[in-house]
């Protein structure tokens, strides 16, 4: 065969393949992939020789007539396309369309799994070495019943955490705010979780400066210290001094961290799916949210352009408080990128090395900064709904004056105007110990599920009221830890934003007890939402709140007398007709389409099993081979689907949900 006959052989085979796939595409009415649908027309086009040469009579084998054949051919051509039908429709049932990667994706993604493969190699030896081996294979959490072995298992959850990198050192900050998930020893182990790490050289630093800024870096700054102020694992920081002289702090984003995050945040992620389908207890905190939640706040941290806006957002929430001055730090927004921060210097010391400076200040001085610092950040949650999600004594410095200010707003909270109403609902309501208002503000900050108890609800939310919060009560932010425990109980899903809300404020409360020790969070927490909210009541908020209930109803209102006279007119003339929209919720619709589902599959089974009964009781009829009838194949082709689909019908009715 010469090379001319070849191609043309193969460009030929080529499109019957296609031909036969868009037939068989078409006549099935579903999507199949495409991959399984060229196999399955390479298929057809396989076997219609075979059956061709199968149904022409071995009288006329030799030279049939173009009738005889083009009849045969025919026959030839459907029973192969059917043949690849049945083979497509079980492959269907057995292994759908999506369920495994295709060709295309696994080559597109061989690099990005070797990667994860190797990322998830050196995690398991982390956790191996640091003996939570036992963990991951699933062994009974045996021996943690006392005290001691959790503080050990918690350090070596610290270490091994520590270990793993700025993602896990982030987890891990993160997890020592969930009071309500973690016991008290690993809550306090993975606090001394510091995110600081060794400092990127001069070198590299200053090509990621040219690089964002567009410039040499000699001809931004006048002067820029080389040695850094901090490292920590995102970013470190390097004093500088613009061309104006203003001293300025320069904040760069360690080279090729991206990379590294987005690796990490995509194992953390599949663990967090994997846990959430197969634990009761991952499933009924929604690990998978929170997962995602963590994803979505860290990749805002490595874009310094967020942090920017963010400082912006909180300084316009802030002025001063019984003298004393909250500040944040100014952006020069010409030289901020997404990998450059370039803003102000404040003046003052971090709270972590600041005890000398807080004794000469005196406790009268250091109470009235622990309540401006609370006032401070209660206000952001709820007059602009932007505030401080990391509130802890690194992130805040304090001047020989008093004066605080606020660092690193790469980590923020935002909370829409619904919720910031519902949350000084909340916190009026605590004050004022009513139940019954704690619970229906409690239940506008949760996603309420379908069926809830409410009178269970606030019987517990009052004891909770009663122990912690009544008048006198110094538990500080116990009270914010046991009503974050009592949603969990109660099977209340905790939004991303809100659960920002409780960990700020439980930060906080260690960050206050710093600054003045036996500072009551909850109390001056009540008084704030008492002094923002309690004016609602007054008469004049009233008035003024009812001209804009008006207000907003005026349009409504103006339209109301013409949409009344067109029902009475409809009413009059019997045209009136009302819309009910059967099925609406999607939990009837799925309920009525797996029933549906269920019986169609039903019948399917049956019918199939009847027609394969019938068509193998059939003698005669074209034979595939000598031995073997046309009839016999399909009766035993339909007996497999048969049997396929019954067991699928089986499979859902004992399926444990």
């Amino acid at each position: 065969m010469d090379a001319a006959v070849f191609v043309t052989w193969l460009v030929s085979a080529l499109l019957m393949i296609a031909l036969f796939g868009v037939v068989i595409r078409r006549l099935l009415g579903v999507r199949i992939g495409t991959a399984r649908t060229l196999l399955a027309a390479f298929l057809a086009l396989w076997i219609t020789p075979y059956t061709l040469k199968a149904m022409i009579p071995h009288s006329s084998l030799n030279n049939p007539s173009g009738g005889e054949f083009g009849l045969y051919l025919g026959l030839s051509v459907g029973v192969a396309t059917v043949s690849a039908m049945l083979v497509l429709v079980v492959a269907e049932i057995l292994v759908p369309t999506g369920s495994v990667p295709g060709p295309l994706e696994l080559f597109r993604s061989w690099r990005g799994r070797v990667a994860r493969a190797r990322r998830y190699s050196g995690i398991l030896r982390i956790a191996v070495r640091h003996g939570l081996g036992r963990f991951l294979r699933g062994s009974a959490h045996s021996g943690l019943h006392t005290s001691t072995s959790r503080q050990g298992l918690a350090q070596n959850l610290r270490e091994a955490l520590d270990e793993g990198g700025v993602t896990f050192v982030k987890l891990g900050q993160l997890l020592s705010t969930r009071r309500d998930l973690l016991p008290a020893e690993f809550v306090s182990e993975l606090t001394s979780l510091q995110d600081q790490a060794t400092p990127v050289s001069w070198t590299d630093v200053s090509a990621a400066l040219d690089g964002a800024l567009g410039r040499p870096v000699d001809e931004v700054f006048t002067s820029i210290d080389e040695q850094p102020l901090a490292a920590a694992s995102i970013g470190q920081v390097h004093v500088a001094r613009l061309a104006s002289g203003e001293s300025v702090v320069v904040k760069v984003r360690r080279p090729g961290i991206e990379q590294v995050v987005e690796r990490d945040l995509d194992i953390v992620g599949q663990l967090a799916a994997t846990l959430e389908a197969r634990t009761s207890w991952g499933h009924s905190i929604g690990l998978r949210a929170l997962a995602d939640g963590f994803a979505r706040a860290l990749r805002e941290e490595l874009d310094f352009t967020v942090e920017r806006d963010n400082m912006r957002a909180v300084a316009a929430s802030l002025g001063p408080a019984d003298g004393i001055r909250v500040r944040v730090p100014t952006p020069v927004t010409d030289l901020c990128t997404a990998q450059v921060l370039v803003m102000d210097r404040l003046p003052g010391t971090p709270l972590g090395s600041a005890g000398p400076l807080l004794g000469r200040l005196g406790d009268d001085v250091r109470q009235r900064i622990a309540a401006t610092l609370l006032d401070a950040v209660v206000g952001q949650m709820l007059t602009v709904g932007v505030f401080h999600a990391d509130p802890h004594p690194g992130n805040i410095l304090v001047d020989d004056d008093g004066a605080l200010g606020l660092l690193d707003l790469g980590s923020v909270g935002r909370l829409d105007g619904t919720t910031r109403e519902a949350f000084g609902r909340l916190l009026l309501a605590m004050d004022r110990m009513n139940s019954l208002a704690a619970t229906d503000a409690l239940l506008e900050l949760v996603d309420r599920p379908d069926e809830i108890d409410e009178r269970s609800l606030e019987r517990a939310l009052g004891q909770v009221l009663v122990r912690y919060a009544s008048p006198g009560s110094t538990v500080g932010a116990a009270a914010f830890t046991a009503l974050f425990r009592l949603v969990t109980e109660t099977g209340l899903a905790v939004p991303s934003d809100i659960a920002a809300v409780f960990r700020s404020l439980a930060t906080l409360e260690g960050t206050l007890s710093w600054i003045a020790p036996g500072f009551n969070v909850v109390d001056h927490a009540r008084q704030i939402g008492r002094e923002r909210f309690g004016t609602l009541l007054q008469p004049r908020a009233a008035t003024q709140l009812l001209e804009d209930e008006l207000a907003s109803l005026l349009p409504t209102l103006r339209r109301l007398p013409r949409r009344v006279d067109r029902i009475g007119d409809a009413l009059e003339h019997g045209r009136l007709k009302v819309n009910v929209s059967l099925f609406a919720d999607r939990r009837d619709r799925a309920l009525v389409i797996d029933l549906l589902h269920r019986v169609l599959l039903t019948v399917l089974g049956a019918t199939a099993g009847i027609m394969a009964v019938v068509l193998l009781g059939i003698e005669g009829g074209p034979r595939v081979t000598p031995t073997l009838g046309l009839f016999a194949v399909f009766g035993y082709a339909l007996l497999v689907c048969s049997i396929v689909l019954v067991l699928r019908v089986l499979g859902l009715i004992f399926r444990r949900e």
